[in-house]
């Protein structure tokens, strides 16, 4: 009987052990976690912070440049008659008609007006550039006639 209870014991004795150990390592692990996860919190707000302020920052820029693409020819650098440039926004800014407000346009000038860093043409821009300067421009007329109507031509 003394070795029955001497097993007994020592079964329950390493079950005890395993059972302490077993939590102890899971309260362990648990506060190492929460830790980690208390610190990626942190750095999350962190960076949300500053991709929110960066993305602010980058919206400013583009409508600070939109606004200035729409005021160009208000600005002191423009040199044409305000009344005689016409805004199309993309993939170019301006086409400017001199003379034109005189009644007697001499030439079409397409523009372009960057602002604030980055001040590149963009692929697009650059092969329209080399296009105007290559001569590859030509006028084409759309002549659309509206249909009569029979009811207004009686009257």
């Amino acid at each position: 009987m003394d070795t029955v209870l001497i097993i007994v014991v020592a079964a329950l004795g390493a079950f005890l052990l395993v059972s302490v150990n077993y939590y102890f390592i899971k309260w362990r692990f648990e506060a190492r976690f929460r830790e980690w996860q208390t610190q990626e919190q942190a750095h999350w707000r962190v960076e949300i912070d500053r991709a929110s302020k960066q993305a602010v920052t980058q919206s400013r820029a583009v409508l600070g440049g939109k606004f200035t693409e729409q005021m160009a020819p208000y600005l002191p650098e423009f040199k044409y008659d305000p009344t005689e440039a016409r805004f199309i926004g993309s993939p170019i800014d301006l086409v400017v008609f001199p003379g034109l407000a005189t009644g007697d346009p001499r030439e079409i000038i397409i523009m372009e007006v960057k602002s604030g860093q980055n001040c590149q043409l963009t692929p697009a821009q650059k092969k329209i550039r080399e296009l105007v300067e290559d001569g590859m421009v030509r006028w084409e007329l759309i002549e659309r006639r509206c249909p009569v109507d029979d009811d207004t031509t009686s009257e």
